[in-house]
């Protein structure tokens, strides 16, 4: 097949990317290299069946001529990290929202299958726990800008399936929850990143708010495994589910577990939501996917846990 990872020099589009060529398919990808990097697809950009383009979503008429010929469509151009999210709002708006309106409307006209890429940010500050694909949203005050993200993530859902009730145009939705793993930077907020880089360097790792919040971590080669199927099962065309593990962990001992398979001698420091990002910022304390919808479709079962995903990406990081 012929397939366009939007957002292809990402963290995870990049993975998909190694992974769709192994299976013999030939890749192109399109990144504007705002939180990508060439650095993530070095190892197999020479590859005859990859190509990719450096260029924006927002560019109707270059998406246009990347689509021309394409049999599916991972749609994975967004703006990721909180941080990001916080200083880049009004571009993370419309990479989100404009972003996603072109791809479904040139998939459509080009009868391309798509995958549309959004988030646990979805829920919101539910404490209904674990989250149900079905179940209802609950958000925080437009003051705040982390709930524009998810507004804007929440928009792509429902233009994504009104093409599917509407034109039949073949749509997946896939909310994905703390996807890690090699490659992955802490640059735009990402937690594990960011703790085992510090670990390593014997450096303080910062913990933000009281550290009780838990969240659950996927291995990006899991989650990427999960997209592939999930794309070539028909009958998830239409459909939303979660992607992630249920295995949860609170920050706290995120920190410590790092600093202990890493041998690190670092300390914990906290620090305010409001000094890390903005004032009146909102988290949520647990955040954790019911997984029954995915494996019921596709029979889903992560096969990293958080421990091998921490070993695995202390190799990457070593190296």
């Amino acid at each position: 097949m012929k397939i366009l990872i939007t957002g292809g020099a990402g963290f995870i589009g990049s993975h998909l990317a190694e992974r769709l060529l192994a299976d013999g398919h030939q890749v192109a990808i399109i990144d504007n290299l705002s939180t990508g990097s060439l650095d993530n697809i070095e190892s197999f950009k020479d590859n005859a069946n990859f190509h990719y383009t450096i260029g924006s979503i927002l560019n109707r008429e270059l998406l246009d001529k990347l689509m021309d010929g394409v049999d599916q469509v991972y749609h994975l151009a967004a703006a990721v990290g909180v941080k990001y999210i916080i200083e880049n709002p009004l571009l993370s708006l419309k990479t989100n929202i404009v972003g996603t309106d072109n791809v479904l409307e040139l998939a459509n006209k080009h009868k391309a299958k798509v995958l549309i890429t959004s988030t646990s940010e979805i829920y919101g500050k539910s404490d209904q726990v674990p989250f149900r694909e079905e179940d209802d949203r609950l958000l925080g005050s437009t003051h705040i800008s982390r709930w524009g993200y998810s507004c804007s993530k929440a928009i792509d859902e429902f233009m994504a399936l009104a093409y599917f009730r509407e034109k039949r145009l073949p749509v997946v939705i896939v909310r994905c929850f703390n996807t890690v793993g090699p490659r992955q930077t802490g640059q735009y907020g990402m937690v594990l990143p960011k703790f085992i880089k510090a670990a390593l360097l014997d450096q303080p790792l910062v913990v933000y708010g009281s550290g009780k919040q838990t969240r659950c971590f996927a291995d990006v080669s899991d989650v990427t495994d999960a997209f592939v199927k999930l794309m070539n099962t028909p009958e998830c065309e239409g459909e939303i589910f979660n992607v992630g593990t249920t295995e949860s962990i609170s920050i706290n001992d995120l920190a410590q577990n790092v600093k202990s398979i890493c041998r690190s001698k670092s300390r914990i420091d906290y620090m305010s939501y409001e000094e890390a990002f903005e004032e009146g910022f909102e988290d949520m304390m647990n955040r954790k996917p019911s997984l029954d919808k995915i494996r019921r479709f596709i029979g889903y079962d992560p096969k990293y846990s958080l421990d091998d995903i921490i070993k695995r990406m202390i190799e990457y990081y070593e190296n």
